[in-house]
């Protein structure tokens, strides 16, 4: 059977026949509407707090800090540190400990080497250098940290053969001593006229004890300058050249 609006609700205007359609869609928006204001009055900062708030803002500032893990970096040296002043250790080869090599008159390589390396450090003083003597076995030598050092020894008094003539150096395997050694050999060499003897170098000056001894880092050399037969007038009548040599050699180095 067909259904008619009632004439009572036909005369009402649109807009309450809208609500009275609409009522639960009404009141959920309503409810809404209350619970958002009583969250906001909840939330809400006071005056003072607000303004503080504002303040922090405006000057784009954090009310706390903020602190943050990071690893850890070594710190870079930025200013280049100046040099170490020189120091240059001179080994009298054998003194404080024996005679070294030993010839029929009597002259001793202790002796000789003594000579040698006083001559070469009052040499270095005169220019400028600090130079020091030390003996075979000093006991400074433990630890010994210098711009370079030297210890020098001269070979047999035995004659061998007319070969028997000339010096030899080797340097410490236990820090670089490439450039003592090149400017010791070359500035020995042309100061004496001595030939090299780079194969006669023995063990003994390979592995000669004061290298493991000093500090890490110390270049270190130990030098024959001659054999005390055949080169013995060099060594200890004509010594000029050979002192020279030593004095071009340490100032080859420091160069």
């Amino acid at each position: 059977m067909e259904r008619h609006n009632s004439p009572k609700r036909a005369g009402q205007p649109l807009w309450l026949r809208l609500v009275r359609h609409n009522v639960p869609i009404i009141l959920f928006l309503a409810a809404a509407l209350v619970g958002m204001g009583a969250v906001y009055w909840f939330f809400n900062p006071d005056g003072g707090d607000a303004a503080a708030v504002t303040a922090v803002i405006n000057h784009n500032t954090l009310s706390a800090p903020i602190f943050k893990d990071a690893p850890d970096k070594p710190v870079l040296q930025r200013l280049s540190q100046s040099a170490a002043p020189i120091r240059i250790g001179i080994i009298a080869g054998h003194k404080g400990f024996d005679s070294g090599a030993v010839c029929e008159d009597g002259l001793t390589e202790a002796a000789v080497n003594a000579n040698l390396a006083e001559r070469l450090v009052a040499n270095l003083r005169a220019r400028g250098i600090r130079a020091e003597i030390l003996d075979e076995f000093d006991p400074r030598l433990t630890g010994y940290s210098a711009t370079g050092l030297i210890s020098i020894h001269a070979d047999s008094c035995d004659y061998v053969n007319k070969f028997a003539t000339g010096f030899k150096i080797s340097g410490s395997t236990y820090t670089d001593s490439s450039k003592l050694s090149t400017c010791m050999e070359s500035a020995y060499g042309a100061s004496t006229g001595l030939p090299y003897h780079a194969n006669t170098i023995t063990a003994d000056m390979a592995n000669y004890h004061a290298f493991a001894e000093i500090a890490p880092g110390t270049p270190a050399i130990i030098i024959e300058v001659g054999f005390m037969n055949l080169d013995r007038k060099k060594l200890t009548v004509d010594t000029d050249p050979v002192v020279l040599g030593l004095i071009n050699g340490v100032t080859c180095f420091l160069e």
